[in-house]
């Protein structure tokens, strides 16, 4: 194999730790860093000598998580609400969250010092995000590579009519149902946009710094938007220009923010990532959860979603219930400001984001049945009232990996069992996109955040009873079906104006 090849061969990276602050809103704080110190003070005339004496004793700085600088930000939130108040939504005050740069090992210290400043609401440390993926697919196939690759759509069951897949066909089958003039990125950790199956309808890297090629955002692309042609696989929205935000030199918070202040009302973010919550115990994936339960990601989720921008998270392959209690007491031990409230809890404000579980496959794909009745919660998939709806969570065949076709070019791979909330959450994506890419072609506006919520629980193919036991209490929701979801998002939208933001 090549170096090239095995680069991309590699498993998918996990992010570093954390270090977020989030200062009182009164407290007026400004940080000027250079190499080796911050320079703290504060506007509003606020005692901010024992932060500026903390990040010196450690040897941190401290960096503004939103922003290149305090002004800056302050008049990017003012252009975002006048986005937002023409769909009734008041984005996040984002000016306090700071992130705070420091010898890994001296990162819980400094958040123990930083909580007993006045001028401080909240620190706490983050554990480093990590690929939704729940099995890494098998190695690159050595098999001779043939002059053209195979036309592989028959073996993307995800494209099928309902309630076997989403019924691409039928989406694709009406003017803007390709996603054509929509936008989706890809919050990750890197893609391969020079891949022979990515090649017509894609912008690159749109925020942060365009990082090594990666298999799980190269697999997670391709079912969006994978080209419309002979060989290979096809995207759901071959149409759609897929774009991407890189978690490799920003924070999660801070790629979803640039990512969403370079996108438009209707068009898609997803994140096909998760992050070790309260109940993990160092045992493979369990207890990962749904990023959004961190204050500085719900923030920035929440700011998109403000914007019109429709947000598709993973909720998470950490076989957790996300309604237990630990989810509300856990906050306060991890150091989390008691303004920002579970937000896996209904009755709490929502961030907007369509968060997606994974559901078993139609049985029979690709020759398995081990995974129990289609569309049953897979074992590892987190569930709970706040799971939005489900995508296919075993045996996906894309783009990536190389076991469907592999050889010396990472260019030319393609996998047939891409797996976790990984591919769950950008086929609901997909969806997503294609009823918002229909509603423009009709002169709607687009649907919102909240409205996709809706629209993916009152429509599409109903979870069944599985392997671990009566769908009852373990909610992953419907698989998405377009020949529903597009005619429920055309009603939802006729009775208002016809105007596009």
């Amino acid at each position: 194999m090549s170096q090239e090849a095995q680069k991309i061969a590699m498993t998918p990276q996990q992010g570093k730790p954390e270090l977020i602050v989030i200062f009182e809103s009164s407290a007026g704080v400004r940080a000027q860093s250079s190499p080796g110190m911050t320079a703290v003070a504060s506007s509003s005339g606020n005692d901010v000598s024992g932060v500026q004496s903390i990040l010196s004793k450690h040897n941190a700085s401290l960096k503004l998580l939103f922003g290149p600088n305090e002004d800056r930000l302050r008049a990017s939130l003012v252009a975002a609400s006048s986005t937002a108040q023409k769909i009734g939504q008041t984005p996040p005050d984002l000016t306090p969250f700071y992130s705070v740069q420091a010898a890994e090992d001296k990162l819980d210290q400094l958040a123990k010092e930083l909580r007993a400043e006045r001028t401080v609401k909240a620190a706490y440390v983050k554990p480093g995000a990590a690929p939704a993926i729940f099995a890494q697919p098998d190695k690159v196939s050595t098999a001779a590579v043939a002059s053209v690759t195979p036309n592989y759509q028959s073996r993307q069951s995800y494209l099928d009519p309902a309630p076997k897949g989403v019924d691409a066909a039928y989406a694709n089958s009406i003017v803007g149902g390709s996603g054509e003039r929509m936008k989706v990125c890809s919050v990750e950790f890197g893609w391969l946009f020079t891949h022979e199956d990515l090649m017509e309808n894609q912008s690159g890297v749109i925020a942060g710094t365009a990082p090594v090629a990666d298999n799980h955002g190269t697999a997670t692309v391709g079912i969006v938007g994978a080209d419309k042609n002979p060989y290979g696989v096809t995207g759901i929205v071959p149409r759609a220009i897929s774009c991407a935000s890189s978690v490799v030199d920003q924070t999660v918070a801070a790629a979803i923010k640039n990512a969403a202040d370079k996108m438009s009302p209707g068009d898609i973010i997803f994140m096909s990532l998760h992050r070790p919550g309260p109940n993990t115990t160092g045992s493979g994936q369990f207890g990962f959860i749904a990023l959004e339960w961190w204050p500085d990601d719900f923030a920035a989720i929440k700011y998109a979603t403000s914007k019109g921008i429709i947000f598709v998270e993973a909720a998470g392959n950490g076989y957790q219930n996300l309604d237990d209690p630990i989810y509300e007491t856990a906050r306060a031990a991890y150091g989390f400001p008691s303004s920002y409230p579970n937000p896996f809890n209904t009755a709490n404000p929502s961030s907007g984001a369509v968060i997606v579980g994974g559901g078993a496959p139609p049985e029979g794909t690709h020759g398995h049945s081990w995974w129990g009745p289609d569309r049953s919660r897979l074992a590892y998939s987190n569930y709970g009232s706040r799971v939005d709806c489900q995508g296919q969570g075993y045996d996906v065949t894309t783009t990536g990996y190389g076991d469907l076709q592999g050889g010396g070019r990472p260019e030319l791979y393609y996998t047939d069992t891409f797996s976790g909330t990984s591919s769950a959450t950008p086929i609901v994506a997909s969806a997503l996109c294609a009823a918002q890419g229909i509603l423009k072609d009709f002169g709607r506006r687009p649907i919102t955040g909240e409205e996709c919520r809706q629209l993916v629980r009152s429509t599409g193919s109903p979870q069944q009873d599985g392997l671990q036991g009566p769908k009852e209490g373990q909610r992953i929701g419907n698989r998405p079906d377009l020949r529903q979801l597009i005619p429920a998002a055309l009603k939802l939208t006729e009775w208002r104006p016809n105007a596009r933001l």
